[in-house]
């Protein structure tokens, strides 16, 4: 059974200044499988990011379905989407979001505040951040890390509730060339690690290529 399914997904957005809606997704159709890792290329404003965002629950598509595990969101609660969000999806973005005033490790365990039960999350935010090289900086707080460190506890953050997908939207798009490749290096090694499944969207094309499969986006629709 695939992760995720999107059926005919259309989305549009309307501009204060425009009396029509402006189309976004122009009836995008795909699946996605288990521990599997997808590029998403294409140019600016092409709908890259409305489509991470209508994958991970963020927005709602206008026309057509989402299924997750098999089960359809469409008049899903807000609950149940948030719910969901939680437990089963972590998100990176290009800017880090994190705390200023947590420390690195207090930033990691954010998200497992929302989820009851579980293993020992501060034992496992512990395990990650030592995988990752940022162990000695877990008392640390952002404005003491480096851009490409930041960049690692968001990756962290978002594998503390041991997810099913990760959504990354342009999280390299902040740092320089040597850091951008070994964030990437580190996420496809941590996907094939744990086996979660990696969509990410990135509009350089070196980057997509270390990807399992790559897809490009152009004007709403799959090119």
């Amino acid at each position: 059974m695939p992760l995720i399914e999107l059926k005919n997904v259309i989305k549009s957005y309307a501009e204060p200044e425009q009396q029509n809606a402006v189309p976004v997704l122009r009836g995008i159709s795909l699946s996605i499988e288990p521990g599997e890792s997808l590029a998403i290329t294409g140019p600016s404003g092409c709908g890259k990011s409305t489509l991470l965002n209508v994958m991970g629950t963020l927005d709602e598509p206008d026309e057509g379905e989402v299924i997750f595990e098999g089960e359809s969101l469409s008049g899903a609660s807000a609950k149940r989407l948030s719910a969901l969000r939680s437990q089963k999806i972590g998100f990176i973005f290009q800017l880090h979001h994190l705390l200023p005033q947590c420390t690195v490790l207090e930033n990691v365990l954010v998200p497992t505040l929302a989820v009851k039960g579980g293993p020992n999350r501060e034992a496992r935010a512990k395990e990650l951040l030592e995988i990752v090289g940022l162990s000695h900086r877990a008392t640390w707080r952002p404005a003491q890390l480096s851009g490409g460190e930041r960049q690692r506890v968001a990756v962290v953050r978002a594998l503390i509730n041991e997810p099913r997908l990760i959504l990354a939207d342009e999280p390299t798009g902040s740092l320089d060339e040597a850091n951008a490749a070994a964030l990437t290096d580190l996420l496809i090694d941590l996907q094939k690690k744990t086996g979660v499944t990696l969509v990410l969207v990135t509009h350089q094309r070196a980057q997509a290529e270390h990807m399992g499969r790559v897809l490009q986006i152009h004007e709403g629709r799959i090119a």
